[in-house]
């Protein structure tokens, strides 16, 4: 069986050869950390955007969308915080050469301790079976005791450390743990330095006048700008939320991973403005909305879990991830904050403009308080695609890769294929074809046999491939063919239309949330 490595490797290739992802600039060798997404990415990567917008601001009545610009006045920038606090905290490896992030180093290494754990807890589930109590097994195991307060130790310091911006002390504390590189395999390390991460251009005709501006390194603060315009126009009442999703540029030096850390990504974010002291109860909601609305997609239950901040961010009094199990491991999908008054009143602070509300049931004004969530939609992407690559082994003994996507994201609906091309097939098939493309992606294909177009369906996630054959033009009817089962049905021409409308629609997955 292959390890998840390999088949992290197999999805890369697979995502270039069908058309999903390409890297960008390729011909000139490529662009590192930054990618293309092709005729099939593209299309996933709407339905994905689409199903967040519509559960995020059509199911919502007090949620509303809007679209800033990328460049913003740079004092933005300096009264968030990102000028100065911006920062990854770097190290690298004399022997190697490599630069990592410090953060990340402690982070894996954790991660190996609490792997560790969780063997201990399979071994006993097995042994004890149905009589195992995982709760009462980890409070009173002595090595899963003495592993959970070794990784509770660490974390202390190293929030420590970057709470007081101890540089020394967070590479000592890389050395106490004896971390190494992954290349060299040595223990030889720099000082750690800070790096801010946010990318500068210039704005203006000439050199001289041209002033410092920034490629936006998240889309939050184009909504905080624009609060009292939307709350104004909207005549939104508290609490309420303002949508957006958008390009968002970061200097990672570290970045790897396929799409998973990227210098130009792409984020869907949400900021909900409620009353101050209201904020832990809203925070709770959109943690357990936001969970939901990740399981809606069928990826499994057990691939999520929270993650609580060991540091909290500069605006933050609480936050936390919803992390998803890459082939990589759990790694953060999406971030949900509590982010105070912080940016409301630091953007009055720097404009001299008033950002508050107006309450009238408390007859008083205030600034409100906010609770985000933000998900980057590209590793929203990875996440689904890496749930749906399958090697499957078939009864003849040949191997089928399918993508298992959920049929309401598949970047096509329906394939449609006349048997032969000739004796009027291919014009009864392009007849269909014009039937269901008003409502579905279609793609039309008679290329090949029968089965290898199946096959070429399968790998691209197509959910259901119509065959129409000689004696469709008799009877108005067509073989049905189902991606997951591989089963096929006779179905009438007529009644093509309900089946797959039941299955890939937007409307029936949004009523489960």
């Amino acid at each position: 069986m292959a390890n998840q490595e390999d088949i992290f490797k197999n999805i890369i290739s697979h995502s270039k050869e069908y058309g999903f992802i390409f890297q960008s600039s390729e011909i000139y060798d490529g662009l590192s950390a930054v990618y293309d997404y092709g005729q099939m990415g593209v299309e996933l990567k709407k339905n994905l955007r689409e199903y967040w917008w519509k559960s995020m601001v059509q199911m919502h009545e007090n949620i509303v969308g809007i679209d800033t610009a990328i460049f913003m006045h740079p004092t933005t920038w300096k009264a968030s915080g990102h000028i100065d606090a911006f920062n990854d905290p770097l190290i690298d490896n004399k022997d190697s050469k490599k630069r990592y992030r410090a953060d990340v180093l402690v982070e894996e290494y954790l991660s190996k301790i609490e792997a560790k754990i969780q063997k201990e807890v399979d071994k006993a589930k097995e042994r004890f079976a149905e009589s195992f109590n995982e709760a009462t097994f980890r409070s009173t195991n002595s090595r899963v005791i003495e592993n959970q307060t070794k990784i509770e130790t660490i974390n202390t310091r190293f929030k420590n450390a970057l709470d007081k911006n101890e540089l020394t002390e967070v590479r000592q504390i890389i050395i106490d743990c004896e971390i190494v590189c992954p290349i060299s395999g040595s223990k030889n390390w720099t000082d750690v330095r800070q790096f801010n991460l946010m990318f500068s251009t210039s704005m203006g005709s000439v050199s001289e006048d041209a002033s410092t501006i920034y490629l936006r390194p998240e889309t939050a603060q184009g909504i905080f700008v624009n609060f009292l315009n939307v709350q104004k126009s909207g005549r939104m009442k508290i609490p309420f939320g303002i949508a957006q999703t958008g390009k968002a540029f970061r200097n990672e030096i570290v970045a790897r991973q396929f799409i998973f850390r990227m210098r130009e990504f792409e984020q869907m974010e949400m900021q909900f403005f409620v009353r101050p002291g209201t904020e832990k109860e809203w925070y709770n909601y959109w943690k357990e909305t936001r969970m939901k609305w990740h399981n809606s997609l069928g990826l499994g239950e057990t691939n999520y879990r929270f993650h609580n901040h060991i540091k909290l961010a500069h605006y933050a009094n609480a936050a936390c991830d919803i992390e998803f199990k890459f082939p990589f491991g759990f790694k953060e999908l999406e971030g949900i904050h509590s982010r105070t008054d912080f940016d409301l009143k630091a953007h009055e602070q720097y404009s001299g403009k008033k950002l508050q509300y107006f309450d009238s049931e408390l007859n008083q004004n205030y600034v409100p308080y906010v609770v985000e969530t933000s998900v980057g939609l590209d590793r929203l992407f990875l996440a689904v695609i890496s749930k749906a690559y399958t090697e499957e082994k078939l009864e003849d003994g040949t191997t089928r890769v399918t993508l298992n996507l959920p049929p309401f994201l598949a970047p096509i609906k329906v394939a449609v294929f006349p048997l032969i091309k000739k004796d009027n097939l291919p014009e009864k098939a392009h007849e269909i074809m014009n039937l269901l493309k008003y409502d579905n992606a279609c793609i039309y294909d008679e290329k090949d046999t029968i089965g290898k177009r199946y096959r070429r369906q399968d790998a691209i996630g197509t959910p259901f491939c119509v065959t129409i054959d000689h004696q469709s033009l008799e009877d108005n009817a067509v073989t049905l063919r189902y991606r997951d089962t591989m089963q096929q049905e006779r179905v009438n021409i007529n009644a093509l239309a309900q089946i797959i409308e039941d299955k890939v629609s937007f409307k029936k997955q949004l009523s489960l949330l």
